[in-house]
């Protein structure tokens, strides 16, 4: 037991370590980029200082502005992304496992994916109005478009011989795509789900611009034409920091999900 023990605490040094020294060049990496964004602000150049954001966003989160307008595009986001990433994959996996879907589906993923979602905003608004549905619809447009490829491309690459040793075995093609094709695809989902939800929150700034009446994109829209520079770092940096967290997530989970696979 004790030499198992022993085994495992090895093992997991090396990966402690390596974690460790990621957190301490990313801590570098936060301080030195605050360092020279307050060095340019102090240079002269039309950037508010990191003091006047902190400022900015404290007076904001006192009188609940900040509060709001992180709900609503979080509720937007979370909407639209966890909507098109259910949608991607289910449509990836039928297109990577069947021949027939695949050449009815992927004219037209191809066809979208070359429009940007933004572009069909106008349209959206004509067709769902003002409200919350064509703001979630475009953010669902762009998460759906950057996860179904991958995740299609996470099918159709599984190895062949895997499949043919499950069918050898006398594996159903249920069995074979639950333990076999779901797991070897699920690193390309979690990749196509990280890339939608970076678009996801990129979609939802310009969606906010166009009759919103809370949100961060909203927020520092109104804020440009008063020329409140410290109110639009907030939005900026609230956007990044929430991305940030989720998307860590999205790495903890992929950590979790496809602890088989070797990393480097």
């Amino acid at each position: 037991m004790a030499v198992i023990n022993a085994d495992a605490t090895r093992a997991a040094t090396p990966r402690t370590r390596k974690s460790r020294t990621f957190l301490v060049l990313n801590t570098v990496s936060v301080v030195a980029g605050v360092t020279i964004w307050w060095g340019l602000s102090l240079a002269g150049l039309q950037f508010p200082s990191p003091a006047e954001v902190v400022a900015a966003g404290w007076t904001m989160i006192q009188d609940g502005t900040l509060v709001t307008d992180v709900g609503a595009s979080l509720g937007r986001v979370l909407a639209g992304f966890v909507l098109g990433s259910v949608a991607a994959v289910l449509v990836g996996f039928v297109m990577g496992w069947y021949t027939v879907a695949r050449g009815l589906f992927e004219p037209w993923i191809q066809f979208f994916r070359t429009i940007p979602p933004l572009a069909m905003l106008p349209l959206v608004l004509v067709l769902m109005g003002i409200g919350e549905s064509p703001k979630i619809f475009v953010i669902f447009l762009a998460a759906f478009l950057a996860c179904v490829i991958s995740t299609y491309q996470g099918v159709v690459s599984v190895d062949r011989t895997l499949i043919n040793a499950g069918r050898v075995l006398g594996a159903g093609d249920g069995t074979i795509f639950a333990r076999v094709v779901v797991p070897a695809s699920t690193p390309f989902i979690l990749v196509g789900m990280r890339v939608g939800l970076g678009s996801a929150w990129g979609t939802l700034v310009a969606a906010e611009l166009l009759a919103a009446q809370a949100g961060l994109g909203h927020r520092m829209q109104s804020a440009q034409l008063y020329y409140d520079l410290p109110t639009i770092f907030v939005g900026i940096i609230t956007i990044g920091v929430l991305g940030l967290i989720m998307d860590r997530l999205l790495m903890l989970a992929g950590g979790k999900l496809t602890a088989w696979q070797e990393n480097r």
